[in-house]
């Protein structure tokens, strides 16, 4: 019997993909890095080996599965092709495997990990359903009839996959490292929706999308009245969100989520085209809605003492923009204290004024240093050149989040792609 070896398993597709052959009665291990990360918690509750990286983990009946981030010069790679055994690199081996299923990959430039947990949480309530999300978390059920999966855009890694359908949030120009500008991003998602085999549901709202060329049905959603699926009578709550949807301006059902912001309605309207598309019973998905608890990173809550904290992914001006609009729908009384980490030197660069204007929608604003390697750092950037940007702006550091006291009442929005979770650590550490 075939034996998995991830090279790389703690990565977040890795680990989901781990989690999903185990399940499906695999046998799985895998090495990586021997610090902590979040995503091994999901595979110690497998008790899936995790190795730390060496030559000596390679043998034979190994078919291994390498991560994107490990060059072919890492010594496991190496070894494995010296000793004649097959390597297959992350995304290709994903884009074979979901062949078997009716597949749908979610893709876009934001959105698609909180997309990708609600349809799957949604669908599995029609029928068994297999689903791999960016948060590293996986499951599999081997008599799956459908496989829900995020595909990132990212140096084009999308383009490996060929599924039934394709769910496209957004098109924006993001990972300025790889990314040359926007017609570059939109030229990435134009060749992936050529692959698509049965339909595409996009947002309708988003001109770039609205370009997008098809061999299948193009299905828009959004809120303007030209889309095929509209969202309507929307009001917001400190509880949540309701809406109506029409299909091409006739009424369909009424809804409720409870997350909030308009991002929350779209993602949730793009979930409901695609099982309208497929057949899934209204009352299913009404019901799946409202029993959805979100995703790892993704505005997930804790109450300490007066305040509340949050802890959010948001590492780009739009989705800082979403997640502040969200807080102050939950919280409209209280002040938006945000705490935020810029993910790379090259992404801060092209964002410089763009995250300025976001983070200033919050009442106050912390900055921390920026996450990046010392190698992409473009000329002389450093956090300061965003500060003198931001009013009401101060820095903090790992050591220095007692000041966070200061705002009582207040919801602290930690926002980062980097290790910004250290700081919210501290600051409970401080507090506890």
């Amino acid at each position: 019997m075939t034996v998995y070896h991830f090279v790389g398993i703690k990565g977040t597709g890795m680990s989901a993909l781990a989690q999903i052959l185990h399940d499906m009665n695999y046998e799985v291990q895998g090495s990586d890095i021997e610090k902590k990360v979040f995503t091994q918690k999901a595979l110690e509750a497998r008790n899936i080996k995790i190795l730390p990286f060496s030559k000596e983990n390679i043998r034979e009946g190994l078919t291994i599965i390498a991560g994107n981030a490990y060059p072919d010069t890492h010594e496991e790679i190496v070894e494995a092709k010296t000793q004649g055994l097959p390597v297959i690199r992350y995304h290709r081996f994903l884009g074979e495997f979901l062949q078997k299923y009716i597949s749908v990959g979610i893709t876009g430039v934001h959105g698609k990990t909180s997309t990708t947990g609600l349809l799957s949480h949604v669908i599995k309530g029609a029928e068994p359903t297999s689903f791999l999300i960016g948060d590293g978390t996986g499951s599999g059920v081997p008599e799956s009839k459908y496989f829900i999966f995020e595909a990132c855009e990212y140096r084009r890694h999308f383009l490996s996959y060929q599924p039934d359908y394709a769910i496209m949030t957004n098109i924006d120009f993001d990972h300025p490292d790889y990314f040359t500008s926007i017609e570059d991003v939109f030229s990435a998602f134009q060749e992936m929706a050529l692959q698509v085999k049965k339909g595409i549901i996009a947002c309708g709202d988003d001109e770039q999308l609205q370009q997008i060329q098809a061999k299948v049905p193009v299905v828009y959603y959004g809120f303007n009245e030209d889309n095929d699926f509209q969202a309507r009578n929307i009001v917001k709550s400190t509880d949540g969100t309701a809406f109506d949807v029409f299909v091409r301006n006739t009424f369909y059902a009424s809804f409720n989520i409870t997350s909030y912001g308009d991002h929350s309605v779209l993602n949730a309207l793009s979930v409901i085209a695609l099982c309208h598309y497929e057949g899934v019973d209204v009352e299913i998905i009404q019901q799946r809605l409202q029993t959805f608890e979100g995703v790892k990173r993704r505005f997930n809550e804790k109450r300490i003492g007066n305040q509340i904290l949050i802890d959010d992914y948001a590492h780009h001006p739009t989705e800082i923009n979403a997640t502040i609009d969200a807080a102050k729908q939950k919280y409209p009384d209280r002040d938006i204290v945000a705490v935020f980490q810029p993910h790379t030197f090259t992404r801060t660069q092209s964002f410089l004024d763009e995250f300025a204007d976001s983070l200033q929608r919050a009442d106050y604003v912390y900055l921390c240093d920026i996450f990046g390697s010392a190698r992409e750092n473009v000329g002389k950037l450093s956090i300061d050149n965003l500060l003198e940007k931001i009013e009401n702006s101060s820095l903090i550091k790992e050591d220095g989040t007692a000041v966070l006291k200061a705002h009582e009442h207040a919801v602290l929005v930690f926002m980062g792609a980097g290790d910004i979770q250290k700081y919210q650590e501290a600051y409970e550490n401080v507090l506890a």
